[in-house]
């Protein structure tokens, strides 16, 4: 009779396991972005808060509440620094390559208005953007940073650096924060500004792979929203 050898398991096993599966406190920190891509937040926080604050106001509010209830989640529940979602001291280099990333956005839009529109047989959501250039400069400039507070985190941040750390894929993480982004602006914009929408989410989604520097992200964000509404 033969003696048994006793095996021993493999140390990659595990690895793969664990890799295989979404842990329960991402999925849940990903119902933030699930809420921010499909709820009506504006509409919804228009609602609640419109009567206090007025309708422009008012339907900002909820947008700071996923923001900084994402953030709480992340060190409450997740037992992690804000630093695991890129909120760390920016490097001289995050800040010139956000200016950078945002000049780049900026001239983008200019290209896909002049030359990719026309070709396309698409107009520009004209309504839309007087809507928004119809109200005050104080509203337009907290409008333009909560879209680069919030988008980045929920969008951007938050979804890559725990798909990373799920799945290790870049074009995964990097591919689903860019659908999340753009189809979050469908309600508003309509289909044709989709496609600026989608070019932004690119550059930004890239940026922040690159980087992992929510600063940067926040910055490259604001000059292109602030080149189309603070003017």
């Amino acid at each position: 009779m033969g003696t048994q050898i006793p095996t021993v398991p493999s140390p990659v096993a595990p690895v793969r396991s664990a890799r295989s599966r979404l842990p329960v406190r991402t999925l849940v920190g990903l119902l933030f972005l699930v809420a921010a891509t499909f709820a009506p937040v504006n509409l919804y926080s228009q609602h609640l808060f419109g009567w206090l604050l007025g309708p422009n106001y008012g339907r900002e509010v909820l947008w700071w509440v996923l923001t900084f209830g994402l953030y709480g989640y992340v060190m409450g529940v997740e037992r992690r620094r804000l630093a695991s979602i890129g909120l760390s001291r920016p490097k001289p280099l995050d800040l010139a390559l956000g200016v950078f990333a945002g000049i780049l956005l900026v001239g983008g839009m200019i290209v896909i208005q002049i030359a990719i529109f026309p070709l396309l047989h698409l107009r520009t959501n004209m309504k839309a953007d007087q809507a928004i250039m119809a109200t005050p400069f104080a509203y337009r400039l907290l409008l333009v940073t909560r879209a680069a507070v919030a988008e980045e985190t929920l969008f951007r941040a938050y979804p890559i650096e725990r798909l990373l750390s799920w799945r290790g894929s870049r074009l995964l993480a990097g591919a689903l924060s860019v659908a999340a982004f753009t189809y979050a602006h469908l309600s508003y914009w309509g289909p044709a500004q989709l496609i600026i929408v989608g070019y932004g989410g690119i550059v930004l989604a890239v940026l922040y792979i690159s980087r992992r520097n929510l600063w940067a992200n926040m910055l490259a964000h604001f000059i292109a929203d602030g080149a189309g509404f603070l003017r």
